[in-house]
C-alpha cells in the first residue's frame, strides 16, 4: 500500500513580489522559515496561492528551485506543476523532480475542458514521464471541469498518482471516491472552511490558504482529526470560519496577500490581473483579523 505524500496541514504559500514585480526571494525565504518553525507539514509551491498562473516558465522553475533549497528536506514540499498543455505540465514536473521537490501537484487542465476520457490520458501520460508522486487537483471553478468518482477509480491505479486536492465542495463526489477507491487513494482538502467534514469522511488533511497566516491552527485542526478527536477539531474549525469566510471574500490569492501585510509580513503586491481589495472587502477582512488578534501592531490604531 502506498503511503501519503504527507499528513496533516500543506501551505499553499504565497509568492511575494517587490516593487518591481519580480520575485522577492529575501522575503520568500522568510515566509518558508516561518512556515517551518510554526510546524507545518509540507509546503505547496507555484499554486494558485503563489499565482503560478501569471508567472513564466523561466520563473516558475526558479522558484521550485529555490524553495525545495531552502526547505532543504526539513518538510515535503509539493510543486504545482498543472498546465492546460499536457506538454508543459510534463516540462514543469520534469524540472521540479530534477530540482529535488517530494510531489507535484497537477490541477485539471483549465479552459480546454476536457473529457473524461482526456483526464485519464493526459495524467497517464504525465505519470508515464515523472518518478514523483503525483497530487491530482480537482477546482471546476476555476478550471471548468470536474473529476468523477469512475474517473479517480481509474486514475487511483496508477502506482504514481498519490490522490487529490478536493475542492469541488462536492461530498456526494468524495462519499463516492471514498467508497470506489477505498484507503489507497488519498484526499486532501482544498477548502479551509471543510477540513473537519472531509477529513471526517477520511481526508488525510488540507492543502491551506489560510495557514500562510495561521498554520499553527491549521496544523492543529488536521492533527486533532487525524487522531480522531473531531469534536475538538470542529471547535476550532468553527472559531475561525469568519477568518476563513474573510480570506476569500474576493478571488483568491489577492485577500491572503493583503492579510499577510497587514499582519506585518511581506507579502509584496499582486500580478496583474489581479489587483488590490475595495474598500469595503479590506473593511471585512480587517474587522475580521482585529477580531482574530491578527493585525500587526501599527494596522491596529487605523
Amino acid at each position: 500500500m502506498r503511503e501519503p505524500v504527507f499528513s496533516g496541514a500543506c501551505t499553499a504559500i504565497v509568492t511575494p513580489f517587490d516593487k518591481s514585480g519580480t520575485v522577492n526571494y529575501d522575503a520568500f525565504g522568510a515566509l518558508i522559515e516561518e512556515q517551518i518553525a510554526e510546524g507545518i507539514d509540507a509546503i505547496c509551491v507555484c499554486g494558485t496561492t503563489g499565482e503560478s498562473a501569471t508567472m513564466s516558465i523561466r520563473e516558475h522553475i526558479a522558484v521550485v528551485e529555490y524553495c525545495v533549497k531552502k526547505v532543504n528536506h526539513r518538510v515535503k514540499v509539493v510543486a504545482g506543476a498543472g498546465s492546460n498543455d499536457t506538454s508543459a505540465a510534463v516540462y514543469l514536473s520534469q524540472h521540479a523532480q530534477d530540482s529535488g521537490a517530494d510531489a507535484l501537484l497537477l490541477v485539471t487542465p483549465y479552459y480546454n475542458k476536457a473529457t473524461q476520457a482526456g483526464l485519464i490520458k493526459h495524467y497517464e501520460y504525465i505519470a508515464d514521464r515523472v518518478d514523483l508522486p503525483i497530487i491530482l487537483y480537482n477546482v471546476p471553478s476555476r478550471t471548468g471541469v470536474s473529476f468523477t468518482a469512475e474517473t479517480y477509480k481509474k486514475l487511483s491505479e496508477n502506482p504514481k498518482i498519490n490522490g487529490v486536492k478536493e475542492a469541488s465542495g462536492n461530498f456526494s463526489l468524495l462519499a463516492h471516491t471514498r467508497f470506489l477507491c477505498g484507503n489507497d487513494f488519498y484526499i486532501w482538502s482544498g477548502n479551509d472552511d471543510q477540513v473537519v467534514p472531509m477529513m471526517s469522511l477520511g481526508a488525510k488533511g488540507v492543502i491551506s490558504v489560510a495557514s500562510n497566516i495561521v498554520p499553527q491552527v491549521m496544523v492543529k485542526m488536521s492533527h486533532l482529526c487525524l487522531e480522531g478527536n473531531f469534536s475538538e477539531a470542529a471547535a476550532l474549525q468553527l472559531k475561525y470560519m469568519d477568518f476563513i469566510d474573510a480570506l476569500f471574500v474576493d478571488v483568491n490569492p489577492i485577500p491572503i496577500k493583503t492579510a499577510l501585510n497587514l499582519a506585518g509580513k511581506n507579502a509584496g503586491g499582486l500580478r496583474l490581473p489581479l489587483c488590490d481589495m475595495t474598500e469595503a472587502h479590506l473593511e471585512i477582512l480587517r474587522s475580521s483579523m482585529v477580531r482574530m488578534e491578527l493585525l500587526n501592531k501599527s494596522e491596529k490604531g487605523r
